[in-house]
């Protein structure tokens, strides 16, 4: 090869270089200038999603962008978990919906009996051999018992933590389509008190709980809809003149009574209809104009339906507001179902579910403690 074919490859070879090196400082200069605060929205709010409040406040001080998205999804309520109970054994899990773990207990104090309400923490059971009735707190292992009773059909619920002299425990069972026995306990009680009461309206009472405490009075959903209301102190009985929300013919398909669930949130009461091949849609009980009213938006508070007992929080995460979470959860427990009001669909998408497939007694949604870690 002559010397002037040589000297010519080392001149491209040389500008080949040059240029290469040019392109790799230029991708270095923009690496040296992007920061955290570039990083994506998404990524930004999973990571600071992840962190607990006092972190969660130090990272907001970060820049506006941080403080904005740190806000958003700032965790100030605490959410419930999902309890399950076992067929067999002694082994009950709970799955946090935020940061979607589960974590395992041995409780062999609940062996033979059923849950049948939760609240502030504390179970309600029942053992049917026995018809003990008995409250326990699965992350503190107190316990405490109730006077026997016999529950067949009847719904029950209690008014707040039984360690409050506040407590009362109320149960309806309808005798007949206009008169309902009700009964009343408290913690220290030596027996149950029960009174037969008539129903102004016909009443029939649900077979799972649609029963919730609000603003010192027990509401009870009926089967058909109509809303029966218990003053415990008073101990008044009487069925609103309130005709029941109004839904499509789909919605009273097989096993419909199942699908229905019933909570309260800022003295307002709320009921959830489900069909599993419709949305799902909320109502509240407008108490001025006593008419039920469907909601298209809940303002950010995050509904937790089930079966037994149903909650509500706010101050959630960003993406789990104005959202209604389900007692089922899909992908091998990695994520709950629920039904975003924002995007007025189910997550994971097309996860409408049949909720007579399920059984009643398999799980429960119920406050963990602040600091659960101790628990497990």
């Amino acid at each position: 090869m002559s010397g002037k074919r040589k000297r010519k490859l080392k001149l491209l070879s040389d500008t080949i270089t040059d240029n290469r090196r040019s392109v790799d400082e230029v991708k270095s200069e923009h690496l040296e200038l992007q920061s955290w605060a570039d990083l994506p929205a998404e990524l930004l709010e999973l990571i600071l999603s992840r962190l607990i409040l006092a972190d969660n406040i130090r990272a907001s001080s970060v820049c506006k962008r941080w403080h904005s998205v740190a806000s958003d999804v700032r965790v100030v309520s605490q959410s419930p978990w999902l309890m399950y109970f076992p067929k067999f054994g002694d082994c009950y899990e709970f799955y946090d919906p935020v940061q979607r773990k589960t974590y395992t207990l041995e409780l062999p104090e609940l062996n033979g009996s059923r849950v049948c309400y939760t609240k502030d923490g504390w179970l309600l059971l029942y053992r049917p051999r026995t018809h003990r009735v008995f409250f326990f707190n699965p992350f503190t292992r107190e316990l405490i018992k109730l006077p026997r009773f016999e529950m067949t059909y009847q719904i029950v619920a209690f008014s707040c933590a039984p360690t409050s002299p506040d407590c009362v425990l109320f149960t309806v069972k309808h005798v007949s389509p206009t008169i309902v026995a009700i009964s009343t306990c408290y913690p220290g009680a030596t027996e149950w008190t029960t009174i037969n009461h008539p129903n102004r309206l016909p009443f029939v009472s649900s077979i799972w709980n649609k029963l919730v405490f609000c603003n010192g009075l027990f509401y009870c959903l009926s089967l058909t809809g109509w809303l029966g209301v218990f003053d415990p102190v008073e101990c008044i009985w009487s069925v609103l003149a309130v005709p029941p929300p109004k839904c499509p013919e789909n919605f009273f398909a097989k096993n419909w009574w199942k699908g229905k669930f019933m909570t309260e949130h800022g003295g307002d009461i709320l009921v959830i209809y489900t069909c599993c091949s419709e949305n799902p849609i909320i109502f509240k009980l407008d108490q001025t104009l006593m008419k039920w009213e469907e909601m298209r938006t809940l303002d950010g508070v995050t509904l937790f339906a089930s079966f037994l007992s149903s909650h509500s929080r706010t101050d959630l995460i960003g993406v789990m507001r104005n959202n209604v979470y389900f007692s089922k959860v899909r992908f091998y427990g990695k994520r709950c179902i629920s039904f975003s009001l924002d995007d007025y669909r189910y997550y994971p998408r097309k996860q409408c579910h049949d909720w007579g497939e399920q059984d009643p007694f398999e799980n429960i949604w119920i406050e963990p403690p602040k600091d659960f870690s101790a628990c497990m």
